[in-house]
């Protein structure tokens, strides 16, 4: 008899036994995956028997996802040459008109084209005309802000965390973190731990980071690397080192220096090109040209 004949086992509430029938189908365990019920009544009742059983399956649930090895780090890839953005922020440009991330290659390229053709400045992605004042910036952001994007909202955090406005920083980067944005988790992170603009919390603190990571953020792989070490957990901290050095960040013990330099190194030719070393270059230049 081929598997597609073998009828599928039937599935019971955990509590009272009922099947899952047509007209009644059964809820999973919000936490784990291990039961279901068929009220809110048994999973009530049930729940003294199975909190145990739960609490461990779920740890094991959020660990699978957190020691997932990441397509790619939070910053995904450039919306124009669609290569790996570079882990060093200072080699990308985030465009205030429509919040796009743009890498110093293809920003470059597209300042070139437009100087030499004597075209209007325009933004590489929206193709909007780019801002000529600080005014105009920081409508654009305030515009980005109230359509609710994530990034613009990081931005803004950013901007009055620097300014040591902790509350209002805390305020956008939460907003921030709800909507998905993986660098909001990773500045509540460090927020949560130092007790700034919020109670110091370190649970709260550890699931930021860990959300964190799950989105792709390598340098918080490190941070958590470090938790894991002080706990005595070596394997755990050795596992977060090698996701970090997969994503192209480098900071490990001796123990994992092979393996994870390895993998270094291929995550860091992945973000190479040649618009990329020629906009390197023609910073180089200008670096030369400013130097007494």
């Amino acid at each position: 008899m081929s598997e597609d004949n073998i009828e599928a086992e039937p599935l019971y509430c955990a509590y009272c036994g009922v099947a899952e029938i047509d007209e009644l189908k059964l809820k999973e365990c919000a936490a784990c995956d291990l039961v279901r019920y068929c009220s809110d009544a048994c999973q009530k009742n049930h729940k003294s028997q199975h909190v145990e059983a739960c609490k461990k399956r779920a740890a094991e649930l959020r660990d699978e996802l957190l020691f997932k090895q990441p397509e790619s780090s939070h910053l995904g890839d450039c919306p124009i040459c669609f290569l790996p953005l570079p882990l060093d922020k200072q080699k990308s440009n985030m465009m205030t008109c429509c919040s796009k991330v743009i890498c110093l290659g293809c920003y470059y390229a597209n300042h070139k084209r437009q100087f030499e053709g004597k075209l209007e400045r325009k933004c590489p992605f929206c193709r909007k005309p780019a801002p000529s004042t600080m005014d105009e910036v920081d409508k654009q952001t305030m515009k980005r802000i109230e359509a609710n994007d994530p990034i613009a909202m990081y931005q803004e955090g950013i901007g009055c965390y620097n300014k040591g406005d902790y509350s209002s920083a805390f305020e956008h980067l939460t907003k921030a973190a709800k909507l998905g944005d993986v660098e909001a988790h990773f500045e509540l992170a460090g927020m949560y731990h130092y007790g700034q603009g919020v109670e110091k919390d370190e649970e709260k603190s550890i699931h930021h980071a860990e959300l964190a990571a799950i989105g792709g953020h390598p340098t918080v792989r490190c941070n958590l690397a470090y938790h894991e070490e002080r706990n005595g957990d070596m394997k755990r901290a050795e596992r977060h080192l090698i996701i970090a050095a997969t994503q192209g960040k480098w900071k490990g013990r001796q123990e994992v220096l092979a393996a994870a330099l390895r993998a270094h190194q291929a995550a860091v030719e992945e973000t190479k090109s040649p618009q990329r070393e020629a906009a390197d270059e023609y910073n180089r230049k200008l670096d030369s040209m400013r130097s007494p």
